[in-house]
This record gives C-alpha cells, sequence and structure tokens, in this order.
C-alpha cells in the first residue's frame, strides 16, 4: 500500500476556483493524497490562481516565494515538496511561472482532470506546463468525492454547470484563460447535485462565467436553459435551496425571470454585474447592454417576485471615464438599491483591447472614485439589512457559531445569521425573528417550530 501523501491547496478568486479545488482533491485522493490545512508540512501544494485583477495575480508570485521557502526547508529535512501552480494566472502565465525557482507543476483550469498522470512526470524529474485546451471533457475524467469528503465541506456546496466565456469584455481575461462557454450535460449535473444531498447538502448554487448562459444537452436530446435546469434541481429530494451566479444581464431570459416566480426554493438573491452607469463606458467595455437595458431586467425581475434584491460588479477609473461617467455609476446605485456589491479600479491585463486604450485615468483619481463608490455601497448595504430588524426570516442552518451554544446560517438572501440553538439543528431551514444588526451579520432568535425540508436522520447520517 502506499505511502499517505499530504495535500495542501489554496484557493484564490472566485467560487469557481473553491470547486475546483474541492474536484483536484477528490481526484488525488484515490492516489493517496489526504487534505492537510498547513501548507508547511504538506508533500504537495497547490495554488489555484486567479488572474482577474493584477493584485490577485501579484499575490500569487508573493505566495510562490513563501512557498518556496517552506520548500528549502523540507528539502533539509530530507523531505521532497511539490509545488503546483493551477489556475488562470497559469493559463496566462505559464512559462513565465514554471522559470520561478521551485514551482515543479503549471496546469490550466482545463487540466486538472489530468493532475495523477502530470505529478508522476514530475516525479520522473520533469518540469511540467500543460496550459492546452483539452479535446477531453475534463468532468467525466474527475474523481467523485466521497460521502465523507462531501459532509467535511459542509452542507452548501457550489457545482459548476457552464464554464468559458463568449462575451469578450475588452476588460477582461476569462475567455483567453477559461475559454469559449461550454455547458455540461444536465443529467451530469442531476447526478452530481444528488450526490451532494445523499451526503447532507441542503443548499447548492450552480456556478459559472456566465452562468445563465447556460445551455446543456439535456435528456430530450434538446439545449435545456438554466430555468429549465433548476426546474429539473427542485425535484431532487433533500434540497432545500438553490442560487447560482455569476450571470451576465444579456441572459436574463424570460423562462429564467419567470423561475423567480414560480421556485420557492430559488433564493431572491441576483448577482447581476452591470460594470458602469454610463453608457458611453459600457460601450467601451464591450457589455453589449445600455443602463436603460440593466433597469429594465431589473424591474422586470422584481415585478416577478418582489422580495428580490440585487447585488451587482462595478470597476471604476475604466479609460477615459469622465466625473460625469462616475456620477452616472452612482446615481444607478442609488436607483436599483443594491444590497451590496463587489468594486475594484481598473486595472489593465495584459493582452486585453482595454489595455492599449487611450485615456487611461490616473491611479489617485481611480482610488478617490472607488472610496466614493465603497462609501455609498456600504450604506446601502446597511440600509438593506436594518430593514430586517424586527422581521422574521427563514434561515438554514449551517455551522456552530463562535459561542458555545451558537448556530450560524444564512438568510435568503446570504446573510450570515447567528442565533441560539442546538447542533442537532444544523441542516434545518428555520424561522428567525431578526433583533439586530453586525457589520455585515444579523442576530436573531428561533421564532417557534422549525420546517424540515429533509428528512433529519438523513443528515445524521452524513455528518457521521
Amino acid at each position: 500500500m502506499s505511502k499517505l501523501r499530504k495535500l495542501h491547496v489554496k484557493s484564490f478568486g472566485c467560487q469557481m476556483n473553491v470547486y475546483d479545488s474541492n474536484r483536484m482533491a477528490d481526484t488525488l485522493a484515490p492516489a493517496g493524497f489526504a487534505e492537510t490545512p498547513r501548507a508547511d508540512d504538506a508533500d504537495l501544494v497547490i495554488l489555484n490562481t486567479c488572474h482577474i485583477r493584477e493584485k490577485a495575480a501579484d499575490k500569487v508570485y508573493s505566495e510562490i516565494g513563501r512557498i518556496r521557502e517552506m520548500k528549502e526547508a523540507a528539502a533539509r529535512e530530507g523531505r521532497r515538496m511539490v509545488i503546483a501552480v493551477a489556475g488562470c494566472v497559469a493559463q496566462a502565465e505559464g512559462k513565465e511561472i514554471a522559470r520561478r525557482a521551485g514551482v515543479d507543476l503549471v496546469f490550466g483550469p482545463q487540466n486538472y482532470h489530468r493532475l495523477p498522470d502530470l505529478l508522476a512526470r514530475v516525479e520522473r524529474g520533469e518540469k511540467v506546463v500543460d496550459t492546452e485546451f483539452p479535446v477531453e471533457d475534463k468532468f467525466d475524467a474527475l474523481a467523485a468525492p466521497t460521502r465523507k469528503a462531501i459532509a467535511k465541506r459542509g452542507i452548501t456546496a457550489f457545482v459548476t454547470v457552464q464554464e468559458g466565456c463568449d462575451k469578450f469584455c475588452t476588460f477582461c481575461v476569462v475567455p483567453y484563460t477559461r475559454g469559449a462557454e461550454v455547458s455540461r450535460p444536465v443529467e451530469k449535473i442531476v447526478a452530481e447535485v444528488k450526490q451532494l444531498a445523499d451526503a447532507g447538502v441542503r443548499e447548492v448554487t450552480l456556478i459559472g462565467q456566465n452562468v445563465n448562459a447556460y445551455h446543456g444537452p439535456g435528456p430530450d436530446g434538446r439545449a435545456w436553459s438554466l430555468a429549465a435546469l433548476l426546474h429539473r434541481l427542485t425535484d431532487v429530494p433533500g434540497i432545500a435551496r438553490l442560487r447560482y451566479t455569476t450571470s451576465h444581464p444579456r441572459d436574463m431570459t424570460d423562462d429564467l425571470i419567470a423561475a423567480h416566480r414560480d421556485l420557492p426554493a430559488l433564493m431572491p438573491y441576483v448577482h447581476l454585474p452591470v460594470q458602469s452607469g454610463s453608457d458611453r463606458v459600457l460601450e467601451a467595455m464591450n457589455r453589449r447592454h445600455t443602463v436603460a437595458h440593466y433597469r429594465g431586467i431589473v424591474a422586470r425581475m422584481r415585478g416577478a417576485r418582489s422580495d428580490l434584491a440585487f447585488t451587482s460588479d462595478f470597476i471604476v477609473g475604466f479609460p477615459g471615464e469622465s466625473e460625469d461617467d462616475f456620477r452616472d455609476t452612482l446615481a444607478l446605485i442609488e436607483d436599483v438599491g443594491f444590497a451590496g456589491a463587489f468594486s475594484f479600479m481598473y486595472s489593465p491585463r495584459p493582452g486585453t483591447p482595454a489595455a492599449e486604450m487611450d485615456e487611461q485615468v490616473p491611479q489617485e483619481e481611480k482610488s478617490e472614485r472607488l472610496q466614493r463608490l465603497q462609501a455609498l455601497i456600504a450604506a446601502r448595504q446597511h440600509a438593506f439589512n436594518a430593514g430586517f430588524v424586527g422581521r422574521t426570516v427563514d434561515v438554514l442552518l449551517e455551522k456552530p457559531g463562535r459561542y458555545t451554544g451558537q448556530l450560524v446560517g444564512k438568510s435568503p438572501y446570504l446573510q450570515p445569521v447567528t442565533v441560539t440553538a442546538s447542533t442537532s439543528r444544523i441542516g434545518e431551514v428555520v424561522p428567525v425573528t431578526i433583533t439586530d444588526i453586525g457589520t455585515n451579520s444579523l442576530f436573531g432568535t428561533l421564532a417557534g417550530q422549525s420546517r424540515r425540508h429533509a428528512p433529519e436522520q438523513a443528515f445524521v447520517e452524513a455528518g457521521a
């Protein structure tokens, strides 16, 4: 029997990287790798990287240096540590990363199903770079997670249903690092969700670079929309909640809007990136939607379900953005009343059209605008959370809290909610009356009997 080896995976960036990291661990488990939270005693360290922002890439190079020191320390102890760099930075800058001292393996986000073979080459003394887009479907080659691994990760899970992007926004590297839009078959997604549910998962978030562009082949031989997939997943026993992210305004179809009206399991919280409130800037970004189009989608969705809340992404300081353009963005935030948002200063990504544009905005202007925008977003988020005090909301209880006797769960709007309750109630959806708010969380008390969406015994068995 082969010796058990230790694996440490560190994820940077989006939820898709978290999902990919879990699948890497699942794929390496049959080869004798067990996860460890510590990098310094690992036999294999994988840095699963993100290339969306300049600082994200900088963090990766800094982390390579830190892990290299651990590798040198391990060598002095007579122990070999392998360093691998995966994900979108690996895809975009593979040869540069491979030149870094200490890095043994570089592979892109479409290649991690090949990990056992790639590691075998490393063990034979090769320095391996694999950033080609494979012909085969990586999901078909991945090892399924064990029941124990699923239960350890908790009662919520991400499931990738779509990868890649055909939009080619002028600021974005995703089409170059993740490739063209590809959707997984319906029945393979259903099988994965069933396996998660059987192991105790109660909430599933469907993820993709443009998740609402999903068009996977269905069992009837036709391409199914994201709405059709969501309808199918509501039939999976044990799944109490469904979510999806990240969506694009151009792909918010009539049937998806109707799904928010018709599916109680589909949570009323939609991440719908707009990037700017200025049509002039949106055109320069090649977003191919207008502010009026975006406002219309929000209005139609709220017409279908009045309690919907929206979050978004914003880029400030895009090349050519004027003060008037920026004020249009602030006005849109006020008008829509976002419950939260992710905001960034524009940073040129090599190889993208925007990096070559004239009228790059000075750094100090970008920084000042970002501060103003984030202050407004924080005020909107605080007002949104404050509106829950005195209300009763359904909370999915997920895990023990900071103090004995506390549990932490999530509201339908992804707000962390702390209550006093027994750990035996983890996995239940319970009504909670909100009594107070924190910076980013809510506090409340149980309001009567819980509503169970699945037999308690199923969760007890999953956690055993």
